[in-house]
């Protein structure tokens, strides 16, 4: 780069720099001794003027500016991943609302997924537990992220710890409660050694019942003794396994015998011991028809006997009949009915005239039942179902009288005693409709009863019972009426 020379007067300009008169020998001398000063001092100069354009405009910076561009917008997304962002924080309440995206829920609080809307709605989910965490949180606030956090293998090791000392607390609590059963519990064997000393032998229930039944059919027991062994037998035999183990050995066709005995007590008990072990035990039920029970409880009921015993065979009687149709047929075909009606109209027979009635309605809705369900649900097998449609009691009832019969036990006094007759009449209302229409007796107690249980039924609704008990009579009664007119 030449460097340009100004001349004034006598005197020079060499780059500003003043210079004395030179003699034009010297001045191509003094020309190239300043060379290397002019091109030091213009290097100086271009690099001080670049230094400022690029500081005023990064225009003009000597890069590539695509490259540049790149760089630029990498760092600032690199930042912008780095530096943690800034959400609004959302203050929940104790009522639902809407959550906006972007908004922070404060910890602990309640979320869910409205599936209506679809959008998600915040509530507090404990005021006092959380208030703390929401105090001092506000509006646009940067949140506090915790930079402590755990691996996953962190929290296995923790995860493993935690189990190592729950089975520790539960080996700990097993051996305390193990400790405490053995202080307050022995051993079967102790025991049985013990006993043994003491000269008492530990029976099973099979071994017991087999006791009571070789005590009660001893010629050498005493009356007490018998009864006393068919009241404890009674005990066993209401659980179905223990009655099953009472036919294995013989035991059942035993008491079946003590029917027969001319003593009434063993005669009540012994058909006690038999209606606990009929009810709902049906392989019990058909060892009893085969071993002739049956028979010999209508034989009871048919002669002269103590009210006591008559209670018990009965008890016996319909714990034998229920849920077993080829009872039922035996029974009709024996003349049960008769036996029954018989017994109803005895003096002094009241109450199992009740219970005779409760019997018959028992035994229609069973059959009625039975026949719906199998035309509903078919679960029942053909056999019982041919069974049943084989036990023709509806026109037994109405061929020996029992609708009069059943009418006419409305007299009875005792509300519980109306209750069940209602109800039994209802129940062969469709075979004794006739009757019914015929029997003006019937009709002027039904209108009797209807004046009570009107007057009771309104005592019941001062007291506050819409749906009270003589409500119910009441309803059935003029049901009744309603059938009848």
């Amino acid at each position: 780069m030449a460097c340009s020379l100004r001349s004034c007067g006598g005197c020079g300009l060499i780059a500003g720099v003043p210079t004395w008169p030179l003699t034009m020998p010297h001045q191509g001398l003094l020309l190239f001794r300043m060379a290397p000063l002019c091109v030091l001092l213009s290097m100086l100069m271009v690099s001080c003027f670049n230094f400022c354009l690029c500081h005023k405009n990064s225009e003009f910076a000597l890069t590539n500016p695509e490259k540049s561009s790149t760089k630029e917008t990498e760092r600032k997304e690199t930042e912008e991943e780095l530096e943690p962002k800034i959400l609004e924080v959302f203050h929940p309440t104790h009522e639902w609302q809407a959550l906006r995206p972007g908004q922070a829920v404060p910890a602990g609080s309640h979320v869910r997924l409205n599936l209506q809307t679809g959008a998600r709605e915040v509530k507090l989910h404990d005021e006092d537990k959380f208030q703390t965490n929401l105090k001092g949180l506000k509006k646009g606030k940067r949140l506090d992220i915790n930079t402590n956090t755990y691996t996953s293998q962190d929290l296995k090791n923790a995860l493993a710890k935690f189990k190592e000392g729950a089975e520790m607390e539960n080996s700990k609590e097993d051996q305390e409660r193990q400790a405490k059963v053995k202080r307050l519990f022995r051993p079967i064997e102790e025991l049985k050694k013990d006993f043994e000393e003491l000269n008492v032998v530990i029976e099973t229930d099979m071994q017991i019942m087999v006791r009571l039944i070789n005590k009660f059919n001893s010629s050498s027991s005493s009356l007490e003794e018998k009864i006393a062994a068919l009241f404890d037998l009674e005990y066993y035999v209401h659980q179905m396994d223990n009655a099953q183990d009472l036919l294995s050995f013989g035991g059942l066709q035993v008491v079946i015998n003590g029917l027969n005995s001319t003593e009434p007590l063993v005669k009540e008990y012994a058909a006690f011991v038999l209606g606990a072990a009929f009810s709902s035990n049906p392989k019990v039920q058909v060892e009893a028809i085969e071993g002739g029970a049956l028979q010999k409880l209508l034989v009871i009921l048919a002669t002269e006997q103590p009210l006591t015993t008559k209670k018990k065979a009965l008890f016996a009687l319909c714990s034998l009949l229920r849920h077993f149709p080829y009872a039922q047929q035996q029974f009709l075909k024996l003349g049960g009915l008769q036996v029954l009606r018989s017994l109803v109209q005895e003096k002094g027979m009241e109450v199992l005239a009740v219970r005779v009635v409760t019997l018959l309605y028992d035994l229609v809705t069973e059959k009625m039942f039975a026949e719906e369900d199998a035309e509903l649900t078919w679960d029942m097998s053909p056999k019982r179902l041919q069974q049943y449609r084989q036990v023709h009691l509806l026109p037994s009832l109405q061929e020996q009288g029992w609708c009069e019969i059943t009418a006419h036990l409305l007299a009875l006094p005792e509300h519980d005693a109306r209750e069940k007759v209602l109800q039994t009449l209802g129940a062969l209302l469709a075979t004794c409709r006739d009757r019914f229409h015929q029997d003006t007796q019937l009709h002027r107690t039904l209108g009797t009863l209807q004046a009570e249980y009107q007057a009771l039924a309104a005592l019941e609704l001062q007291e506050g019972e819409d749906e009270g008990y003589f409500r119910e009579l009441l309803d059935s009664i003029d049901s009744l009426l309603t059938e009848l007119r």
